[in-house]
């Protein structure tokens, strides 16, 4: 099989899964033979409408079991969905629209999402309603290329405006078979899901991945903390995934035992994540916590941690069917363990290309191989690092200084509930790194001063890579997915004047 949509077709209707429930959000739910026959009809119908092989299908839903159906039955009906994130303002929205050329708009309702509605003819809105009452005697397509366009989805635009990562087939493919392979999914697991659905890991990790295993996947609404223990207690997962934020919001709250007994294992990926913060998710639940490591452009993920071996402080080892790698500067490949190059991504899971302001509605390729722009080492065992981005090395009077050492380091202190070290021009040595502070909100974090996060950095590394100034924030900024947004940061502390924030200097 080639693409996901036959292995879909076939693991599906396949007897021994008749009576497990596929998706549900606690209210509805899909066992896989209804599956089937849901995606089917909404797939056929969405070709009776006029919907060709190769469109590129605008999905303007909530997050719904009916969002998720319609991801599945635009890739089912051979086209390239694309789910909007919600309340995109009119600018970026018709921005989109003309970068990645959309050609349908599948909303939930009649009526629904006029900003859409207002960018497309009538005739090219889709209502789901509407076209959900048909039936099918099967997937309508079955014969797609497996490099035809599978998937689109938007960068968070840290660096600059979000591009369109074009997806395809046959990566949607070599990454779900990775991820069951390299995390023995089976049709006994259970995975709470809470991330995005129009970001590359709440599609290709949380939802095509386990469809493919046999498992089941519950819906829960978009994440919020103090939700968290009623939804374990109810739901009973064997499987969860966040990103960082989302752990170390979690830990503010208490979960009954019970409500654990069936977890094997959490998931974390899409941003670093410090030694601390990751020991203190596995202490609070008592499970070993995967990290993994990948892109969008890689699809989604390309290292991950084996559950029963992980390695605290690296990403884990290349999945099946992947091949990473270290280049040098000159881009000679970078083999000794310990030494430090550039993350290089090849092989099937590519991406077929960017959709920007130069590409014209075509996909840029990127060519074979992927530089990512991260740094990192392998250890002896196939064990990867990721030591820094190239663009985020703080260059002090000469000396290179990896913010995420820095991070580490500083959140050894306790009282101090995260933080994120960028680097602020300096007259006399070019860079220096400042970090700001998010303080806990108990008398440990009452406690964390200058001198306590100083010597934090010394202890662990050296005086070089003592920030010039610390400042103390309620928060930090993060994208759509939680992610810190290291470059809004900068940018914001660079408009800071010397007396706000607090500062606290570190000299």
């Amino acid at each position: 099989m080639d693409t996901l949509v036959e292995a879909f077709d076939a693991a599906w209707l396949d007897p021994s899964r008749r009576d497990t429930v596929a998706l549900t959000d606690g209210e509805h739910s899909l066992h896989y033979p209804l599956l089937h026959t849901r995606v089917a009809a909404l797939a056929a119908s969405l070709r009776a409408a006029g919907v060709q092989s190769g469109d590129r299908v605008a999905i303007a839903m909530a997050r719904s079991l009916d969002q998720v159906l319609a991801i599945l039955a635009t890739m089912v009906a051979g086209a390239c969905p694309c789910p909007l994130e919600p309340k995109l303002g009119a600018e970026e929205l018709t921005r989109r629209y003309r970068l990645a050329r959309l050609d349908w708009t599948l909303v939930a309702a009649a009526g629904a999402d006029e900003v859409a509605a207002g960018i497309l003819p009538a005739a090219r809105l889709l209502h789901g309603e509407a076209l959900a009452g048909q039936a099918a005697s099967g997937f309508p397509v079955l014969t797609i290329d497996p490099l035809a366009d599978a998937f689109l989805l938007f960068t968070s635009g840290s660096s600059g405006k979000p591009k369109g990562v074009l997806q395809n087939h046959r990566g949607l493919l070599t990454n779900a078979r990775g991820i069951v392979a390299h995390t023995g999914l089976t049709a006994a697991d259970c995975l709470l899901h809470v991330m995005p659905l129009y970001h590359t890991n709440g599609v290709n990790n949380q939802i095509l991945a386990p469809l493919l295993a046999g498992a089941t996947v519950v819906l829960a609404p978009r994440f919020r903390a103090e939700e968290m223990p009623a939804l374990f207690a109810r739901h009973r997962p064997t499987l969860f995934t966040g990103v960082p934020t989302i752990y170390a919001r979690m830990l503010a709250f208490d979960f009954a035992p019970d409500s654990l007994a069936r977890l094997r294992m959490l998931r974390c990926g899409s941003a670093p994540i410090t030694e601390t913060l990751h020991q203190q998710i596995e202490a609070r639940f008592g499970r070993p916590l995967v990290v993994s490591y990948g892109l969008s452009e890689a699809t989604c993920t390309s290292t991950m941690n084996p559950p029963a071996a992980r390695r605290i402080g690296t990403v884990g080892t290349v999945l099946p069917g992947q091949r990473v790698f270290l280049a040098a500067a000159d881009g000679t490949p970078v083999t000794d363990p310990g030494r430090e190059g550039e993350v290089c991504i090849a092989g099937p899971a590519l991406m077929t290309g960017y959709l920007d302001e130069g590409s014209a509605g075509k996909p840029r390729p990127v060519g074979d191989v992927l530089r990512t722009g991260d740094l990192g080492c392998f250890d002896a065992d196939g064990y990867l690092s990721i030591t820094g981005r190239l663009k985020d090395v703080i260059i002090r009077g000469g000396e290179n200084l990896s913010p995420n050492l820095i991070e580490e380091a500083l959140m050894t202190v306790p009282g101090v509930a995260a933080c994120c070290v960028v680097g602020q021009p300096d007259a006399d040595l070019g860079e220096v790194p400042v970090a700001v502070i998010v303080r806990q909100t108990d008398t440990a974090g009452a406690s964390v001063t200058a001198a306590a996060l100083d010597a934090a950095v010394l202890q662990a590394l050296s005086r070089i890579h003592r920030p010039a100034a610390y400042r103390f924030a309620p928060a930090l900024p993060e994208n759509a997915v939680g992610k810190v947004d290291r470059k809004r940061l900068a940018r914001e502390l660079d408009q800071w004047a010397p007396g706000d924030g607090p500062p606290e200097t570190g000299r």
